[in-house]
């Protein structure tokens, strides 16, 4: 974290790097669940790097968030949106979650890595993967859900196992069997929900459903120019008759 930029926004990737740093620091015994608990809950509602700072500068991982980079006026290349260029292998972003009387999230613009682990104790938590990358072509999602629930959202393509345990509760096995597309990945679900549950939901992103709205849009323009112009060529038919009947 640097002092140099305390009023700049923090980004979802500045709050998880703290928030792995609490969870080291719980495992450690450096903090109890109360702290624990207490900072977790005041990381994901920081929105500035000064608000991020004082929350782990009594703990040994100093620096946990990273100085924003500076802006590049250069365009980075776009992907093509393939499934081989979003497996990138690596570690991942994050490799657990926590929720303990509270909720997280990982959406958005992250590396899935090979297995990630997450608890919710009345609590929940979503766990979105339609803008994800892949840090291999198999992943492991653990959910572990006890009197809490989680969702696990994968965007079409994406071939789904689901293996959990539930006493009490369940997990959500609607989206098994669905082929994936060719090169895509595969997401295998696995847990144990006491009194809980765990989703499964399959939906396209924002930025698809808004293509799909704008080409419907156009579509249905498309049809009543159609329309207009056969109604005009059928008014030059009708007016030809009348001319030529008088």
């Amino acid at each position: 974290m640097t002092d140099d930029a305390p009023e700049l926004r923090a980004s979802d990737a500045d709050r998880e790097r703290v928030a792995e740093v609490l969870r080291d620091a719980l495992a450690e015994g450096r903090l109890d669940m109360e702290e624990f608990g207490e900072r977790l809950d005041a990381t994901y509602k920081a929105r500035t790097y000064g608000e991020l700072a004082p929350i782990t500068r009594d703990l040994p991982a100093t620096g946990a968030v990273a100085p924003p980079p500076a802006v590049s006026l250069n365009k980075e290349p776009v992907s093509d949106g393939s499934w081989a260029g979003r497996i990138v292998g690596g570690e991942g972003s994050s490799s657990w979650a926590v929720a303990v009387m509270s909720g997280f999230q990982r959406k958005g613009r992250w590396t899935v890595p090979r297995r990630f682990t997450s608890v919710a104790f009345w609590g929940g938590g979503e766990i979105d993967l339609r803008e994800a990358d892949f840090a291999d072509r198999e992943v492991v999602i653990n959910c572990i859900a006890i009197m809490g629930g989680m969702e696990v959202v994968v965007p079409p393509g994406v071939e789904v196992v689901v293996r959990g345990i539930g006493i009490m509760g369940g997990f959500d096995h609607r989206e098994e069997g669905v082929p994936g597309d060719p090169g895509g990945p595969r997401v295998i679900v696995t847990g144990f929900a006491f009194w809980g549950g765990v989703g499964v939901e399959r939906k396209i992103t924002r930025a698809a459903r808004q293509r799909l709205k704008e080409e419907r849009r156009q579509q249905r323009l498309d049809r009543r120019a159609e329309r207009r112009e056969l109604g005009g060529h059928g008014r030059d038919e009708h007016e030809r008759r009348r001319h030529w009947e008088h």
